[in-house]
């Protein structure tokens, strides 16, 4: 039976992939999916600025070059021009078989030559006969410079592939200088028949740019029924386009030369990723299928079409809608030139940009080979190394890394539910960084707007991410200062209505599901607030929506006339989502440079690639490490920073309690514990030091020390700068879902959370009945508590009273005093906060917590509008339903009520136990 790339096959288009790197050659990767029926290859500055400077791919070569004196440039060219030959000769029986119609794998000249017509000619011709083989073909750009030299290198039978092509009157060019090239050819003699050319017509990135175009007009007060031209401007462009080749290449005026021999040059559908989350991963394959085309396609697409792709001879069709598309965007005021021209500066630049960092990191890696034989710096795992290097060889054997990128939830579960729609994440910030500019135009929009702060409303995955990036990066000077709520105690909410002004801030409603409690009834709360402050007609600009399609959060935000709405990709769980619109809108509107910390993550994703040798693979490495640990009993996963990371442990805690705590299995985080001597840890305990090269880490380096010397195992993990999170967001996300395959464990799901959830509607319900909260019988005492902690027990610290700094300075002494008295781990999170984090492993984790759950009374409430309880009601019911879940699964727990100050009572109870 034919797979989809065959079906398409025979519907007369050839499927490319558009990616390049030296481990997909030496896997065998790339043989296999020439086997499946790729008959190209398609590469670029920015494929191998990743390749080469995220992965060892190229060490090994580029230290033997570097050994040798070779200068940067001319390693480039040597290891780019080495892939290039070997994927040429790999596909050079297809080549063969189509009579030298199909087969080629491209490689680009230097962006820099973007505007340089005699440059691009010597360049050209230097790479074509520095790669050799027949099946080579050579990339220029779609500029008025690029056009003139592809005339001539056809003219001289060079193969050519014209790139960056967006406008129909480009393309026009590209066909004319194609015809006039090959009678020049002609004319001196040559033989057409041996000369194939393709025009890269770029799809999705047209789609990226109208879309923003029309969110701004929709926004500025323009008509709401504009959104349903979005996501359409893409393939109207590419289906005028194939009108016009046919016009061009099946007439009278390409008839002679066809009689010689020559080929058509076929339209190559380029940046036919998705790009909007909101939209189907296979759009733009499943849209673009016609004979005599070629469609490049990058991994994840790729992956997403062999799945679930339907092909079909659809290029043709609705011909007739693409012109009214064309002439609906005019009349709406998107000038299909002007986006075009700005596309096209834009994707010269952003090669330009790779091309140069690509050289920057070659000379650093250089550097750093030259200066040592590498591994895995700064590790020191003891006895459990030989363990560690035996599950990574079995991985490899048993193809574990490429069975995660090809999305098989026999990785995990004999089932796919909740595995195959929860991998978005893989290839996220591909997706994303398309959307980069646009949400940097989001965020201007917002500050032109007179917006001063943006409060995050939201609970869990879609709040804890935001947290971290305002904790590490603060506010750029001229844009929002970010707060994020995830709190429902009245305290809170009021401190942070106390500190904004209604008028000047910019609300985040931030909700996968669109149902979830805690976010609804913040924006029940801030609306009546902005209305009184800037009147109902205006208050839904204040107001923007994050979640996923077809949501009631969607569906509300376009009833009460949002700002704006992103709809993010359905396939990422909460805890998962850092990377999508969830972390990034909430990012762009402090000022952060969205685009390097996606290029961070990318260099990692680079890493953790499917060919990538799992010894070599970091996020393999670090997840076979936590998988062994935990099971050799050393389940404390205890995370140690850098002061200015300290935010970070809130987010590996979600992720690794969320993701592990199930099945009574799990690694338990251990996030912002005090730092102390060896004496007080026990053989439970694996550290891992997230280090930042910037800050002053003397202290934390020896304490870190101290701790490996004593036999502790020890992982570090180096940060350059603050932007270096985005790499350690891939890299422990792809870590989480190795360890819960060695643990056993589905790491995608979280079945104690919604138990919670139904406990807390459950008190609710029963308050609404008798007037009261239900009476529950639990135990007092801390120190009796703590009285029954043995070895590989932790204590879980519960508190739903407010955060302040100067409770976080007593609950460090309780833990201390702990650590110091019982040798035990400890945990601190506010509720409801950790319901959507910790609460998972609590309920459904290993049986060793001990719980104490500390309470205080919501004085000064706050009514929620049109809800049947206030914020301290429904508050007190989270808690007891906590409770509640903790007593049924049979764990040890306290709970605590405070009186009086906070502070003081905190300390007090530190006192009392002696």
């Amino acid at each position: 039976m034919s797979n989809p790339i065959q079906q398409v096959q025979q519907l007369g288009q050839s499927i490319w992939y558009d990616n390049m790197r030296r481990g997909l050659l030496a896997s065998g990767e790339l043989e296999r999916l020439i086997e499946q029926g790729i008959s190209g290859l398609t590469s670029n500055p920015t494929i191998f600025e990743k390749a080469i400077a995220g992965s060892t791919d190229y060490d090994d070569a580029l230290l033997a070059l570097a050994r040798a004196g070779t200068g940067v440039d001319q390693i480039y060219e040597s290891l780019v021009v080495e892939d290039i030959q070997a994927a040429a000769d790999l596909l050079r029986p297809t080549f063969d078989r189509s009579g030298g119609a199909d087969g080629h794998a491209s490689l680009e000249v230097s962006p820099a030559l973007a505007h340089d017509a005699d440059g691009t000619v010597t360049e050209a011709r230097r790479l074509f006969a520095a790669v050799a083989r027949p099946n080579a073909m050579i990339k220029v750009p779609g500029t008025p410079e690029g056009m003139g030299a592809f005339r001539r290198l056809i003219a001289e039978g060079i193969n050519i592939n014209v790139t960056l092509i967006f406008s129909l009157q480009a393309y026009a060019g590209v066909r004319e200088a194609y015809v006039s090239g090959l009678e020049e050819l002609v004319a001196n003699g040559g033989d057409p028949e041996k000369v194939a050319s393709v025009a890269s017509f770029f799809v999705s990135r047209v789609d990226t740019a109208v879309d923003s175009a029309l969110d701004a007009l929709i926004s500025a007060g323009g008509p709401v029924h504009l959104k349903g031209l979005q996501g359409k401007a893409g393939i109207a462009n590419a289906r005028l386009a194939y009108q016009a080749f046919k016009d061009t290449f099946k007439g009278e005026h390409f008839a002679a030369l066809r009689e010689r021999g020559a080929r058509v040059q076929r339209p190559l559908w380029a940046s036919t990723g998705t790009k909007n989350p909101a939209l189907s991963d296979v759009l733009y394959l499943e849209a673009l299928i016609g004979r005599d085309t070629v469609n490049t396609v990058p991994p994840a697409t790729l992956t997403a079409f062999l799945d679930h792709g339907r092909p079909g001879p659809r290029l043709e069709q609705e011909g007739q809608e693409s012109e009214m598309v064309m002439a609906s965007l005019e009349e709406a005021g998107v000038r299909m030139e002007a986006v075009t021209d700005k596309l096209l500066a834009a994707g010269l630049k952003s090669f330009a940009e790779s091309f140069d960092m690509l050289m920057e990191n070659i000379e650093d890696k250089k550097t750093k080979l030259l200066a040592s034989e590498h591994a895995h710096p700064g590790v020191s795992l003891g006895d459990l190394l030989p363990e560690v290097e035996s599950t990574l060889a079995r991985m490899q054997r048993d193809e574990v890394m490429s069975r995660i990128w090809r999305k098989d939830h026999t990785v995990w579960q004999e089932e796919p539910t909740e595995v195959v729609d929860r991998l978005g994440w893989l290839h996220i910030s591909e997706a994303m960084a398309e959307q980069a500019p646009a949400l940097r135009e989001f965020a201007e929009e917002a500050r032109n707007a007179g917006f001063h702060h943006a409060v995050l409303l939201g609970m869990g995955g879609s709040s804890l991410g935001p947290e971290v990036l305002r904790q590490t990066f603060g506010k750029a000077d001229g844009f929002l200062e970010l707060i994020v709520l995830d709190s429902t105690l009245p305290g809170a909410v009021r401190a942070v209505t106390e500190s904004i002004d209604p008028a000047h801030t910019l609300f985040i409603v931030s909700s996968k599901s669109g149902g979830t409690i805690e976010p609804l009834s913040f924006y029940r709360h801030f609306r009546g607030l902005v209305e009184q402050a800037v009147g109902k007609e205006k208050a839904g600009q204040s107001f923007v929506a994050i979640t996923d399609p077809g949501t009631s959060l969607e569906a509300l935000a376009n009833a009460q006339g949002f700002r704006r709405v992103f709809t993010n990709a359905t396939d990422i769980g909460g805890r998962y989502s850092v990377l999508s619109y969830f972390g990034l809108v909430p990012a762009a509107l402090m000022g952060m440079d969205v685009v390097t910390l996606l290029e961070r993550a990318d260099r990692m994703l680079e890493g953790s690639q499917s060919c990538v040798p799992a010894h070599d693979n970091p996020g393999a490495w670090l997840g076979s490490v936590l998988g062994v640990a935990a099971l050799r009993g050393r389940d404390k996963l205890t995370l140690v920073t850098s002061p200015t990371l300290g935010g970070f442990g809130l987010w590996v805690e979600q992720l690794i309690a969320e993701s592990t705590g199930k099945q009574g299995k799990g690694i338990v985080p251990i996030a912002g514990e005090p730092l102390l001597g060896p004496e007080h840890y026990g053989d439970d305990r694996i550290f891992v030091y997230a280090r930042l090269d910037q800050d002053d880490n003397g202290a934390t380096d020896a304490a870190v020390q101290r701790l490996q010397e004593s036999g502790q195992p020890v992982v570090r993990l180096g940060l350059r700068d603050r932007y270096d999170l985005g790499a350690e967001f891939f890299r422990w996300e792809f870590a989480t879902s190795v360890a819960g395959a060695i643990l056993g464990i589905q790491p995608f799901d979280q079945p104690n959370v919604q138990q919670a959830k139904d406990l807390t509607a459950r008190v609710l319900k029963e308050h609404q009945a008798s007037g009261a909260l239900p009476k529950v019988e639990v135990a007092n005492s801390l120190k009796g508590l703590l009285a029954g902690a043995v070895p590989g027990d932790y204590v879980a610290i519960m508190a739903y009273v407010p955060e302040t700094a100067q409770l976080d300075s007593a609950f460090d002494d309780l833990r201390r005093h702990v650590m110091e008295h019982h040798r035990v781990a400890t945990t601190m999170g506010y509720g409801p906060r950790f319901l959507h984090s910790t609460g998972q492993l609590h309920k459904g984790g290993p049986g060793t917590g001990l719980y104490l759950q500390i309470t205080a009374a919501n004085g000064n409430d706050l009514s929620i509008p049109g809800a049947p309880y206030s914020f301290g009601l429904l508050a007190a019911a989270q808690a007891l339903g906590d409770l509640q879940a903790l007593q049924e699964a049979g764990r040890r727990v306290v709970r605590v009520q405070l009186d009086g100050e906070h502070v003081e009572a905190i300390r007090s109870l530190t006192r009392e136990l002696g």
